[in-house]
Parts: C-alpha cells; structure tokens; sequence
C-alpha cells in the first residue's frame, strides 16, 4: 500500500475512536432527516446511536451472477454463454485505467481521500431530501458498493428493498459498512468490486459485460472516450442510454461531465480531453446471446441442449430443476464438454449432402467415443431454432387437419438424444445385437445353427386374426425382408444378412425377457409407455418382436449401447462434459466418466466379430457367407469396422450404426412428426451419411485393430 493510502491513518476517524464518532454522527443524521429541528437534541443522537450499533459488524459475504461459458472440447472454441445477469468478473489488472480514472471523475471525486463516508455531504443530503429539498446523492463509491452488496445478499425481498430504498435507515447502514470495509479492503480492491458489481445498462451487469455490450472489447483496452461514457452510465443507466433517442444527448453531456472530472482530478489533460470529445458515441450496442438458441455457430444447438437437459439433471447442481437452472445461469462455470468439433462438423456436412434441410423427413446422427460415454457429435438436417413462423404443416395427417406446424425446417426438439416429448424412432433390426449377446452370455456360441424358414413359428402370443400372426392361429409368425433369405444361418451369417427367422428363434430359446434385460445393461430406455409396459419383467416374456427393433429409441440411445461392445463390453453412462471449473477454478468430480462392465469382454469381442459381416469387413473367428447389408461401409472408412443396419415394417425408419475402436455412428432417418409415417425411408440416404462421417473422423487416426475374440 502506498503512502496516500497510509495517511489516511491519521484521519480522526481511523483513529481507536473512530468507530463511537461515527455513531454518534450518524444518529445527528438519521435524526436530522427524521426531525431537523431536534437533531442536536440528546435523546436523538442516542436513539442514532442505538440504530447504528444494532447493525451486524460484518457484511454477509455474497458471490455476484456470472456467466457461464461452454466450450468445446478443444477448451478453446466458446459454444454458448449462459446466465441471468451478463456479467463477469475481472481483476482490477485487467480493467483500463482510463476505467478507474473515469468512474472515480464521475462517482465519487475524494475517493482516494476519504475513509468511505463524506459525513457532511451526507447529512447535507438527507436535511435537504427530509425537508422537500432537491434530491442529493453524497454517497461515495464504498457507500455505493455497500448499496449492491446489501441486494445481492438480501434473502428476503423486504431486505432487498430496504438495500434500495431512499431512507435514512438506509443511509446509516451504508455508513458503517462503508468505514469498515475501507478498514479491511485497500482503495483499489474497493474499485475492484465496485466496478464489477456496478449495472451499466442494456443488460450489462460489470465493466466486463459492459465492455462488450457497448464496444466488444476487453475492458483493458477502453480508451479515455469509452472509459468516460461507460463511467457516465451508472448514475442513470436508462436515462443515459445511448442506444435510445431520448437517452443518446444525455449521455453525450454525461460524457462530458465526466471528462471535465477527470481534468479536474489530473487523470487526464486538457489536450486528450478535446481528442476524447472528438470521438463517436455509439448509438447502437451489441446485444449478447443467451443459451442454446444463441450459439455461436448453429451446427452446435442440438448438441448445447442435450448438455443443459442433462445438467438439469444432475442432482449435485442443486434439489430441483429450478436450482440447477439457477447455477447453470449464475455459477460462474467454464464447462469444456466433450464436443468434438472436426466429428461434428462432418456430420453436418455428410447430412447436408444427402438430405435438404427442408425435407420432412430428418437425417440425425449421434457420435460416441466408446470407453468413455462422452458424446462427440449431434446432427441433423435441422436449425436448431425457436422461429418456426416458416415451418410447413406437420406430416402428421392428424395434427396437418388441425393446421399445427411440424418441426422442419426449425426445431429445438431433442430429436436426437430424446427427452421430452420425444420417445424416439424404431431402429429396426439393429436390436438383433441384444438377442445375439444375451445368447452370447448364455453360453450359446457364434457357431449356433439354426434353420431359419421363410416364417418363424413361435409360441409368442399376438392377437387372433393379427398380421402378425400365423394363419387362424394367435401366435406370432414373422417373416424375413425376402422368403430368398430362408436358409441354414449361424450367428455370423444371420447376423449379417439380417435374418429375422434366425433372431426370432433365438430370442425365443434364450428368453425375451433377458434380451430386454440386456438392452437395458446397454442403455436403451423405453420412454414409450407402451414400450415401458412391455419391457416389465412379467411383460417381455411374451414380447416376442422386440429382437426386430420394434421399440422406439435415439440415435444417441443405440450409438453409446454398440459402442459398449467396441469397449469390451463395458458400458459408460453417456456424458456432454470432460470437465467442469467452478468460479474459484475448482474442479468438479461431475460427468467424468461412469462406466460399469455389463458383459464379459470375451461377450464383447465374440459380437463385435459377428457385428464386422453386415458392414463389409471380415469376421476373425468365422465366416460371414457373404457380402452384409452394408458392405461398402468397409472400403470407404479404411479401417476395421463393426456395426448393423436396421430397417423397420413398410420402412418406417431406416437405421445403420457403425463403429471403430474410437468411434461409433448410428443414424437414423425417421419422419419425427409421425414415426409412423406412410413414407418410406431409405437406406441409401443415411448409410452413406454414416459411413462418410466415420472414415471422416479416422481420417489420420492410428489403424486399430479390435481385438480378437
């Protein structure tokens, strides 16, 4: 601390008996606003006396708003801020000095010379305010800063009210507080906090916010122009708003003033005075986006609002959904979710290459890094936007009757990740997989023969007279893609031809209720209430038709549960984060990876060989009698891949995960409106969506080999 800082010292006040002058002071104040004729009396000074020392002794400690900044996972590509106030706090070592020259010129000109309170202008003031005189401020900037800790701090709104209110009591509390912090804060801590506290107008909270808001800078770079308009702001932040026409020549004078202080308090000359008045007020201010409908670039909506569903329920962010929507928005946090910008942008690009934006029909993929859970990408043929002013009726006949919009071309459904409205789409086929390990784990080998004829006879029960069902009979009879598809399979071959005939028996033999057993180890969730009902134990015995993907799911559902196979069997709670910093720095333990095994890593290895045959590669324990149902996928991405197609009854829906050891794709291509659309949907739009974003994202990657089995 300097020596102008040291003398204050010996300022009577600072002295042992500072503290009982300063009482009694304040209550020759507090009573002259109450009754300026008695306030000399003694009675009055005691009952002053007796306010002031019934205050706390302390300030309740508070920590103010602050944004919340996402980023990717390089840590450096900022993917949306958050928060309820804009604000964020910077060290005095970061803010001009043109800033504390020009907030001291326009608040409180003695600052550097007084220990909080000027007494006579405060009692100046409050005779004056008492007895009908004009209105007058007197507060020095600790007082001030006093003021917005008392709001910040209150619990109770009459305590924020009382903070805020123009009463003596009011006055009397900033006093006491103001000469106990000058005590315990040096001058520049006191600028320090009073600068990043201040409300500067526009929805800038801060000098940081506001920097940005009016000049999109850095507060250290404010020249002596800016600093003085922005100092000027915070007596009357609307009244001086220079984005308004009414507001713009009052912050214009308010400038001025504010120069003409900081000539008088030496901070600058008369020279840069004349060049800083020279210098544009802006007339318009930059608004900051909030949230996911704000994101820097659109690519990045879907992905942002899977992150905040999945903070909205994270139960160490506080007791309720309100409260955790509350830290997200004020705690301060720099989040690096695990957002891999390169898979992210392939999505997109691959999608767009295949699909229109404005097509009913939605192309999504979902990208997971598998031993992780970490989610790497969400895309779709979508904007991720709340303006849905230029959305075409809904595909869905019901809701097109009643004139209701879909979602295309904008929506902020999680279309991709599920939640809320959004139960999901049929995968089709991609569901045998849970069959196969459930047999797997069963002890049932890759070998296992079976006959699959052009209908599958079981002894699953469907209702009389159902399509379903074999001819005047109640039980289920399903059939293939092609009665040419009847053979002799074993788990290699039927898996990859996708015989419905092989997988319907074997679920049969190994028991449905333990393949929806599996399929929840692997994280399908059934948020269908239909599906919920089916997959209860005393129910899924008898759900003979779930091996053929029959329950809706995400993309995000079945990429994390194949990825679980490329992770030998060890199944990772899917995550948007690799870390979270709180305000102070501090690390918090939430979203790393949580991971438990589900199968055997020898379960694993054996289905993920099987898994190689439908999408080109070459099995290494086996044959897979012939070319899959996606066998291009192979060549294109170079590297040893695994995965499945799935397609459901008329096409509802057309699926294809595939898989390295460091990535796994699913995609879907579903009608989002209406699952259950008439539409028929083709594989040859999303497998090459699928294929083309995988070898995208191996492209340089070391050359993997899974392991064998």
């Amino acid at each position: 601390m300097n020596s102008r800082f040291r003398r204050r010292d010996h300022n009577v006040f600072a002295n042992a008996g500072s503290l009982l002058l300063c009482g009694l002071l304040t209550g020759v104040v507090a009573a002259a606003a109450a009754f300026p004729a008695a306030a000399l009396s003694g009675l009055t000074v005691k009952a002053g006396q007796s306010a002031y020392e019934a205050l706390p002794s302390e300030l309740t400690d508070f920590s103010s708003p602050q944004i919340t900044r996402i980023y990717a996972s390089d840590g450096k590509t900022q993917i949306a801020v958050m928060y309820d106030e804009f604000r964020s706090d910077v060290p005095l070592s970061q803010i001009s000095v043109n800033v504390q020259n020009a907030i001291v010129a326009a608040e409180d000109r003695d600052f550097y010379h007084h220990n909080g309170v000027d007494l006579k202008g405060t009692l100046r003031a409050l005779v004056s305010d008492s007895s009908g005189g004009s209105k007058q401020g007197a507060s020095t900037l600790t007082m001030q800063y006093v003021r917005l800790s008392l709001e910040y701090s209150a619990t109770d709104p009459k305590d924020v009210v009382a903070a805020s209110q123009d009463t003596p009591k009011r006055k009397i509390t900033e006093m006491k507080y103001a000469l106990q912090l000058e005590k315990e804060l040096s001058k520049k801590e006191i600028l320090e906090r009073y600068l990043n506290i201040a409300p500067f107008g526009n929805g800038a909270y801060g000098i940081y916010a506001a920097s940005q808001i009016y000049f999109n800078k850095s507060p250290k770079d404010l020249d002596v122009a800016q600093a003085a308009l922005l100092a000027g702001l915070v007596k009357a932040p609307t009244s001086f708003n220079p984005a308004t026409t009414s507001g713009y020549p009052q912050a214009v004078a308010r400038r001025t003033y504010v120069l003409d202080g900081m000539v008088t308090t030496g901070a600058i000359t008369a020279v840069q005075e004349k060049a800083a008045l020279k210098e544009k007020v802006p007339q318009t201010v930059k608004k900051v986006g909030n949230g996911c409908v704000s994101v820097s670039k659109n690519q990045w909506g879907f992905f942002c609002d899977y992150f905040t569903r999945w903070w909205l329920q994270q139960e160490a962010f506080g007791s309720t959904t309100y409260d955790r929507q509350r830290r997200l928005n004020d705690g301060g946090y720099r989040i690096v979710t695990s957002m891999d910008l390169d898979a992210t942008a392939a999505a997109y690009k691959r999608i767009g290459q295949q699909i229109s934006k404005k097509s009913k029909d939605a192309l999504m993929l979902a990208a997971v890094q598998p031993g992780t859970g970490q989610v790497l990408a969400l895309a779709a043929n979508r904007t991720y936007s709340l303006d849905e002013s230029k959305n075409h009726l809904s595909s869905n006949p019901k809701k097109a009757a009643q004139n209701l919009k879909g979602t295309y071309p904008n929506t902020t459904n999680p279309i991709i990740s599920g939640g809320g409205d959004v139960d999901g789409y049929q995968a089709g086929s991609t569901f045998k997989m849970f069959t196969m390990v459930t047999a797997l784990k069963q002890g049932l080998p890759l070998t296992k023969t079976i006959k699959a004829e052009k209908v599958a006879k079981t002894h699953y029960i469907v209702q009389s007279g159902s399509p379903a069902a074999c001819p005047g009979t109640h039980f289920y009879c399903p059939g293939n893609a092609g009665e040419s598809e009847a053979g002799t399979y074993n788990m290699w071959s039927a898996f990859g031809h996708s015989v419905n005939t092989y997988f319907v028996p074997l679920e049969e033999e190994v028991g449905a209720q333990n393949v929806v057993a599996t399929a929840q180890d692997f994280g399908i969730q059934f948020r269908a209430s239909n599906d919920a009902t089916l997959a209860q134990p005393e129910n899924a015995e008898q759900w003979g038709a779930f091996t053929l993907g029959v329950s809706e799911s995400t993309p995000l559902d079945l990429a994390n549960a194949y990825a679980t196979l490329a992770a030998d069997g060890n199944y990772c709670t899917p995550t948007p984060v690799t870390q979270i910093l709180d305000r102070d720095g501090g690390k918090i333990d939430v979203g790393a990876p949580s991971c438990r095994q589900v199968v055997t890593a020898e379960v694993a290895r054996q289905a993920v060989d099987a898994a190689r045959c439908p999408v080109g590669d070459s099995a290494q324990t086996g044959s897979c009698g012939g070319s899959g149902t996606a066998p291009q996928a192979r060549g294109v991405v170079g590297h040893p891949v695994f995965g499945k197609t799935g397609t459901t009854d008329s096409s509802k829906t057309a699926a294809l995960i595939l898989g390295t050891t460091s990535i796994v794709v699913a995609g879907y291509l579903a009608d989002t409106d209406w699952p259950q659309t008439t539409q028929h949907m083709d594989h040859g739009t999303v497998n090459p969506a699928v294929w083309n974003t995988v070898a995208d994202y191996m492209r340089d990657k070391p050359y993997v080999q899974f392991t064998r089995p």
